[in-house]
């Protein structure tokens, strides 16, 4: 059977790298997203990747000890070119080919973002990573998804997450709480449910690109929905 999709973005949150850990990255949880890209590029998909840095430093937290905002989202970002390192380093231990992409330049470790490159390389079946988020300080990593999505012309945003989709309230917290299967944009604005910050949201919206929520801690998720199972919610 061929795959639904051909060119996909995977949004990862920095919170998932930590496993059971209270912060930082657990090897395991690495070693087994690792995995997981490389059954999608075996099937013939060109993934690119943007991962957040909550695990490390988030911006947001910035404020509480005194930080400005500025200089606490600039400091965000660099936690999330780490965590790209490190997917880098797991990715390549499984043989796959990958580029680091830096929003910020920093030439000894990553490649600054140039558009047509990076859909070169993934035409090249090389996973792209991109980091730094936007480069921009006031944009979350989710802003940065959106944004690389559209221009690298992904056909779908897989939003890895702990639960396994989008609900009525937070399931964790909520035993009644319903899961969606298919939402409209329109739908997700007038229930006021959090997919993503509004400005990524938006950008989705406008150009008409869909976003998968699901559950990234099944490892036999990714491989499902690129064969088009009905899984987690589809936004669009």
């Amino acid at each position: 059977m061929s795959p639904k999709y051909k060119r996909v973005l995977l949004k990862l949150s920095g919170e998932s790298l930590m496993g059971e850990k209270q912060f930082g990255i657990d090897p395991q949880m690495l070693a087994s997203y690792a995995l997981q890209i490389k059954d999608l590029v075996d099937a013939g998909i060109q993934v690119a990747i943007v991962i957040g840095g909550g695990n490390i430093f988030r911006g947001l937290q910035a404020k509480d000890s005194g930080i400005e905002r500025v200089q606490g989202d600039y400091m965000g970002m660099m936690a999330t070119v780490i965590n790209g390192m490190a997917l880098q380093s797991a990715l390549e231990k499984t043989g796959l080919y990958t580029r680091l992409i830096s929003a910020i330049e920093m030439k000894q470790i990553a490649e600054p973002y140039i558009r047509r490159r990076a859909i070169r390389h993934l035409e090249k079946n090389r996973v792209v990573i991109f980091s730094a988020g936007t480069g921009s300080p006031y944009f979350t990593t989710d802003s940065a998804a959106a944004l690389r999505a559209n221009e690298i012309n992904a056909d779908v945003i897989l939003k890895g997450t702990r639960v396994d989709g989008i609900y009525t309230a937070d399931p964790e917290k909520d035993p009644t709480a319903t899961r969606f299967d298919t939402l409209s944009f329109a739908k997700v604005i007038s229930l006021g449910l959090s997919v993503m910050d509004m400005t990524a949201f938006t950008l989705c919206q406008e150009n008409n690109l869909p976003i998968i929520v699901f559950d990234i801690n099944d490892p036999e998720n990714l491989k499902r929905i690129i064969q088009g199972e009905s899984v987690g919610t589809l936004v669009e």
